[in-house]
């Protein structure tokens, strides 16, 4: 395997399959198959997982809602997608272990770096619900920030595009996908791959990412083992 610790980053409306609103059981069910498949070659595993299938403080805060409000509902919405994923998770025979960057410790564990890591090298896999804990920081700010802490190799981006084009593939047929890319060249280019703080932090730390598509069965366990799968970024 080329990677042995990985943070995986899951959008909350990947988890939506092919409904509009809320958790897609089977959706769920996959991709815990497909976490299962590189766990038992002993890659070690955190998740961060987003809440847009759910609630997105940036959209309320648009309708008038108070922004602090819209992202605490946000992190709330991210937990009940750790929780779903957790379930998931252990119904395919993986340990599991959710942890909560805001307190609600009937449902979660508190977010204890530590702890984190003592989790990973049992073998669990850890789920980092709840974003950073702070409002105006997205979930993709809050994967970076936990994959330093843990001191994971790569941050996955597990999206429905199979990597980074030069303009949105699905509204242009001509747009170019690039295999590697600089994380300067990103910049320049103005592509979006993450939020500019979440990106900046992971060129910082000079954390790779690679993005790539999560919802073709077998990708995360091609991508774990260094197949050229989706688009790296790096220095």
């Amino acid at each position: 395997m080329k990677y042995k610790r990985i943070l995986l980053k899951l959008s909350g409306e990947a988890l939506m399959g092919t409904r509009q609103y809320g958790i897609d059981p089977e959706r769920l069910a996959e991709y815990a198959q497909d976490i299962k498949a590189i766990t038992d070659k002993g890659v070690e595993v955190a998740v961060v997982i987003g809440g847009g299938n759910i609630f997105r403080g940036v959209s309320g805060a648009s309708k008038g809602m108070d922004r602090v409000q819209g992202d605490h509902m946000g992190m709330l919405a991210t937990v009940i997608n750790g929780l779903a994923l957790q379930s998931a998770l252990e119904n395919a025979g993986i340990a599991t272990r959710l942890q909560s960057a805001i307190q609600i410790n009937e449902v979660a564990e508190p977010f204890i770096r530590r702890r984190a890591m003592r989790h990973l090298e049992k073998g669990r896999v850890v789920i980092f619900g709840g974003g950073t804990g702070n409002p105006y920081f997205t979930t993709d700010s809050a994967a970076v920030l936990r994959a330093i802490e843990i001191e994971a190799d790569v941050i996955l981006k597990g999206t429905r595009v199979d990597g980074i084009y030069n303009t949105d593939p699905e509204k242009n047929i001509d747009a170019v996908k690039y295999d590697f890319i600089s994380f300067a060249d990103v910049l320049q280019k103005g592509l979006k791959v993450m939020d500019t703080t979440a990106f900046t932090l992971s060129q910082e730390n000079n954390l790779p990412i690679i993005v790539f598509d999560m919802n073709t069965r077998g990708n995360l366990l091609k991508v774990i083992s260094g197949e050229n799968i989706g688009t790296t970024v790096n220095i």
